[in-house]
């Protein structure tokens, strides 16, 4: 199934297929360097159409799927219902989708920590990794040596923050619509799905997971906008200090980049261009290896690939017997 965007290049199609023998629902659009987008918590991958159209712009094939319980892809079984299980179905998509080569992978809020745990349990498909305020911190506060966890934060604490983050109130009438076209059939259609991925983003530490992405050298950059009252900067800068490096801090709040796209492409301009040099570079590689192993078959076998039948071609030793024998 395919509906809008088939007509532009730039507008995502919005399809369906089948992971686990149940529905999925996907965006996708562009050619070139693939790239997967998973989405935050209440929204989908309807809302994000202007920052994934700057992707598409910079020369990459664009998926982002409806992860499980949200935009009408289906629910994760109970026993599933964790990060790794996330993590999973996610392998499973790109499965579906036929992707061959590495992602770049970029993952926002409850997406991010998907994000981390798929690069995490399967290094193979991931080239790089964005975190866009990113769960997975799991600090709260700091207090001289006292540190609060994110799992202490009051629920009524993540709701005095969660509309204005949610909705940068300057850019309301081009975020508005975008966000209700996702959260509100997401809210009637699931809202136990809702609840229960809101529990499991509140407890996320994936810092051991980091950390281990660090030591295996995988290229990950870590955003957060200043005004982030959902994820603190305390649970960014763990972030930060489990990759050991410092992530990039920009102007806006948790969902930025819905209301400045152009500023997510900017940022983005640079680890396209990155993964794209790296890319070029494994396919000559490749090439060059594939010369080496031309280079050293024996000549029957070169002749074969030719077309030529066996015994056409001798080899020098075979010449060399043949003379003997003449003389």
């Amino acid at each position: 199934m395919s509906s809008n965007g088939a007509g532009n290049p730039d507008h995502l199609a919005w399809e369906a297929t089948t992971v686990r023998e149940r529905p999925a629902l996907y965006g996708v659009a562009g050619q070139g360097i693939p790239v997967l987008f998973l989405h935050g918590w209440a929204l989908g991958q309807h809302a994000y159409k202007r920052p994934l159209k700057r992707l598409v712009q910079l020369g990459c094939r664009v998926f982002a799927p409806a992860l499980p319980g949200f935009g009408g892809t289906a629910d994760l079984p109970d026993e599933e219902l964790s990060l790794p299980g996330y993590a999973r179905w996610v392998e499973e998509f790109v499965h579906a989708m036929g992707v061959g080569e590495p992602l770049i992978v970029v993952g926002h809020s409850f997406g991010g920590g998907v994000s981390i745990q798929f690069a995490h349990d399967f290094p193979r498909r991931v080239r790089s990794l964005v975190l866009v305020n990113s769960i997975g911190g799991a600090t709260w506060s700091t207090s001289g040596s006292k540190v609060r966890r994110l799992a202490e934060r009051p629920l009524w604490d993540w709701g005095l923050h969660f509309p204005s983050d949610l909705l940068p109130f300057p850019q309301l009438t081009k975020v508005l619509p975008v966000v209700l076209e996702d959260a509100v059939p997401n809210l009637v259609r699931n809202p136990r799905a809702m609840w229960r991925v809101g529990s499991m983003a509140r407890k996320a530490d994936l810092t051991a997971e980091l950390e281990d992405l660090k030591r295996r050298k995988l290229p990950v950059v870590v955003l957060w906008g200043e005004r982030d009252r959902i994820i603190p900067k305390e649970s960014f800068d763990a972030l930060c200090a489990a990759i050991g490096s410092q992530g990039e801090v920009v102007s806006g709040n948790h969902s930025w980049l819905l209301a400045d796209p152009d500023a997510f492409g900017e940022v983005m301009t640079n680890v396209v261009s990155v993964a794209s040099v790296a890319r070029s570079l494994e396919t000559k590689a490749k090439r060059r290896r594939g010369l080496l192993g031309l280079v050293r078959m024996r000549p029957r076998a070169l002749a074969s690939m030719a077309g030529a039948r066996p015994g056409d071609e001798k080899t020098a030793e075979e010449e060399e017997a043949e003379q003997a024998g003449t003389s």
